[in-house]
């Protein structure tokens, strides 16, 4: 089981993540909306501006401050083989991934 930090010391677990979407759209404020009417929002904004989605595979919608491009490394971050730290400073980009 694998934690991410969804923003505000608040985690979710990876695997039971099945989508981060923008809030740009009218679906997602479609789908914010539908979540709040069957109680499955959870907001973890703080009150701060929503600026990522996450639909989740028991039908939770959460709202989170983070960047859904910023949630994406995240998960990368933590699928990969081994610890960032353990990079020197010039493979720390995310499209260096190497096994």
């Amino acid at each position: 089981m694998q934690l991410l930090n969804v923003g505000f010391g608040n985690t979710v677990m990876v695997e039971r993540i099945i989508a981060v979407i923008n809030t740009g759209s009218s679906p997602a404020r479609k789908l914010k909306e539908l979540a709040k009417a069957d109680n499955k929002l959870v907001d973890v904004t703080e009150g701060r501006r929503t600026r990522s989605i996450l639909v989740m595979d028991s039908n939770h919608v959460i709202l989170s401050s983070v960047q859904p491009d910023t949630i994406t490394q995240r998960i990368i971050a933590l699928q990969a083989s081994y610890h960032l730290s353990e990079l020197t400073p010039g493979e720390k980009s995310v499209g260096r991934v190497e096994a």
